[in-house]
Parts: C-alpha cells; sequence; structure tokens
C-alpha cells in the first residue's frame, strides 16, 4: 500500500469518526437509578431514626425541618407530567439543605442525589427564593416602636451599652466573576464579591439585611445606599423617641442609636468609636464599651457561616442566585435559632467572611457630641462598670 493510499483511508476514518454523533439520554442511566440508589431513597428515613445524625446533615431538627416543609411546602410543590414524576417537596428540602449546609458543589450533590446538575440549580434557585419570601414576613419582621425598646432592653442587659437599637455591619460574600462585570464586583481585597449588609440584635439574630450591593463599592457608602440605611436618614425605621440613659435622668436626652465599626460614618443614629491614635481614658473605655456591644454582629456572622458552610467558598452560580442563597442563609439563620434554640457551641466561632475596609468618613458635629455624651457617661458613676479599666 502506498504513501497516498494510505493517507486516504487515514483522512477517511477521521472524517467518518467526526461524523458519528455522541450518544444523547434521554435520561442518563445514572440518574435514572435515583428511585433506587439516590441518597433521599436510600438514606432519608433511616436518617430520621437518628435526630443527632439528622441535625448533623440539615442543621436543623427534625420537627424543625418537618415544620418548613409546612410553611413552604405548597410553594414548592410541582406536580407530576405526562413525560415523568416531579421531584416531591420532601426531596426539595433536602437537596437545598445539604447543599447550604455542606459547602458542597453542585456536582458533588449530582452523584449523592442522581439528580441531574442543571435540575439541582433550579431546585436551590428555586427553594432559597420561597425561603425568603415565605419566611421573612414571619422571622424578620420590620420592627415597631415596642419591638426596638425590647432590643434596647436586651443590648444593655447582655451588653451594658445603653439606648442600642443593634450591631452593625457589612460582610463580603465571594462569588465567581459574572460575565461583562468589570470591576464592579471585585474588591479591595482582590476577589470578586457581594456584600451582605446586617443589623443584629442581642439575642445574635438578624432584625435587617440587605444583599447585593457591589463588593467594588466604597465601603463607607454602601450601608448609606442600601435600603435600611436609606430608611435610616429618611426616618422611616420606626425607631423611638430619644430618652435620658440609665441612672441618668436629669442628664441630656440620647437618641437610640446602632454601634458599628470605623466603617460606617458617625450619625445620629449610628455610633463608631473613636480614631485609634492618641486616646484618651475617657474615650478607650468607650471604644471597649461600644467593641463589646459591635461585636454581637461579629459573633452572629460567625454563627451564620459555621452553620450554613455554602458562604465559605465562592459561590459558582448567577449573581441573582447569590443574593437568594445568601438571603436564605440568613432567613434560615434565624429561623432555625428560634425553633431549635441556642446551642452552647454557636457563639464560639468566628467569622471567616471580610469586613468592610476602615476608611475615614465625616460624621456631624452634634453625633461627635453624643458620643462625647457617651463616653463621658461611661467613665461617670452612673454609668461605669467595676471591671472596664482591666480591659483598656
Amino acid at each position: 500500500m502506498d504513501y497516498d493510499t494510505r493517507l486516504r483511508i487515514c483522512i477517511y476514518l477521521i472524517l467518518t469518526a467526526r461524523k458519528q454523533k455522541r450518544k444523547h439520554y434521554w435520561v442518563h442511566p445514572l440518574t435514572a437509578m435515583r428511585l433506587m440508589k439516590g441518597f433521599f431513597y436510600m438514606r432519608y428515613n433511616d436518617l430520621r431514626k437518628f435526630p443527632k445524625k439528622f441535625f448533623g446533615y440539615y442543621r436543623m431538627n427534625i420537627t424543625t425541618f418537618d415544620n418548613l416543609k409546612t410553611i413552604v411546602g405548597n410553594e414548592i410543590y410541582y406536580k407530576d407530567t405526562s413525560w415523568r414524576n416531579a421531584i416531591s417537596v420532601e426531596e426539595r428540602l433536602s437537596v437545598t439543605l445539604r447543599y447550604l449546609a455542606s459547602g458542597n458543589s453542585i456536582n458533588s450533590l449530582y452523584y449523592e442525589y442522581l439528580i441531574g446538575a442543571t435540575t439541582i440549580r433550579e431546585i436551590v434557585e428555586d427553594t432559597c427564593e420561597k425561603f425568603w419570601e415565605c419566611l421573612q414576613p414571619i422571622y424578620m419582621q420590620e420592627p415597631d416602636e415596642d419591638t426596638w425598646n425590647t432590643i434596647a432592653k436586651k443590648f444593655y442587659k447582655r451588653t451594658n451599652f445603653p439606648n442600642c437599637l443593634g450591631s452593625v455591619d457589612g460582610k463580603h460574600i465571594r462569588c465567581k466573576k459574572p460575565d461583562n462585570a468589570g470591576s464592579q464586583y471585585f474588591n479591595y481585597k482582590q476577589y470578586h464579591s457581594i456584600v451582605l449588609m446586617a443589623v443584629a440584635n442581642a439575642d445574635y439574630s438578624f432584625v435587617s439585611v440587605d444583599v447585593g450591593a457591589y463588593g467594588g463599592n466604597s465601603d463607607s457608602k454602601i450601608f448609606k445606599n442600601c435600603n435600611f440605611g436609606k430608611n435610616l436618614e429618611r426616618t422611616q425605621l420606626n425607631l423611638p423617641e430619644s430618652k435620658t440613659l440609665p441612672n441618668d435622668e436629669d442628664g441630656k436626652v440620647m437618641p437610640l442609636v446602632f454601634v458599628g465599626d470605623e466603617a460606617f460614618a458617625q450619625s445620629e443614629h449610628v455610633m463608631r468609636p473613636y480614631p485609634r491614635r492618641n486616646l484618651t481614658i475617657t474615650q478607650r473605655v468607650f471604644n471597649y464599651r461600644l467593641t463589646r456591644a459591635r461585636r454581637v454582629v461579629e459573633c452572629t456572622f460567625g454563627i451564620l457561616t459555621n452553620k450554613w458552610r455554602i458562604l465559605y467558598p465562592a459561590l459558582d452560580v448567577k449573581t441573582t442566585t447569590c443574593d437568594k442563597i445568601v438571603k436564605a442563609c440568613c432567613i434560615l439563620h434565624n429561623y432555625v435559632r428560634k425553633h431549635d434554640g441556642v446551642r452552647s457551641r454557636d457563639e464560639l466561632y468566628g467569622t471567616q467572611l471580610i469586613s468592610f475596609r476602615r476608611n475615614p468618613v465625616r460624621s456631624t458635629i452634634n453625633s461627635l457630641q453624643n458620643r462625647d455624651y457617651f463616653a463621658n457617661y461611661f467613665t461617670s458613676i452612673r454609668g461605669s462598670v467595676p471591671w472596664q479599666y482591666d480591659k483598656i
């Protein structure tokens, strides 16, 4: 066989191979085994027999899971079609909660549940959206004046900071680079992110969350531009009237405030620490007392990320789905704490989420005078605590 003949044969074989179509399945053979070998059908009922194992897998108790199914069940129920049977409400909850709790990838859940990766993505996005829609009106209601007063009383009892309505902070949530996004999501830590802005109460629950700001935005403006910040500036949060501090009935009437770190601007209702240079004893005491109250939101973020570990790695989904996942984790945080209570280990965990950069920001003169009044109060016999000088 001469060279030209061999060459023609090779070309023929190559062209023939290219024409052969890849085999496509209506349902992949592995996926077809879901009803026999998928995790939900093989292990779910067994898992319910062991409450501690169930909690470890789903991050909630059995009764809490069942109650969640009752609340959102109608919203994630789909009818069978003539082509295929719908995935049940329980299995949808199982897949979504495991995704949020484990931090595992969509592809790893495919091999666990034998549900197609595309279908899992659709289930997660839909169920997370319904979590927020169904649970937020119950477990993260907008506080009225009486609720704010209750929050302030608990804050004072647990942190010794009076007139405090909550602890505020923002965190960067990693995400993959969105298509055609430029540098909007690229933050000062050199990765892409969206921002979770939150206010926490003394029970380590979220009072308000705002998700979706670009990670590349100026940190000092994110709070001001989020819905909570706008409503605070417009006095649309039903905040209580200003009042005197405890044991200071004849003193100045002070506004109720949210405590934050140096990333936030000092204002009438936001209290931040003194700059950390050449501080007096009075100012150092104030910073300690404020930091003690502000630590509440840090602990809240720590509990959130320890339970819902999908927030650790970069979210490999669309940015709109990122928002839904983060909001779902926050509302599930409140829901589980309400129904399962507080576990002693919860407060021991810090968070790996990155806070805002602490940039200089302008403050109003009146708010600076209010901060000075708080500082003097904390070092007076009316507002001091015995251990504060040992902590500065």
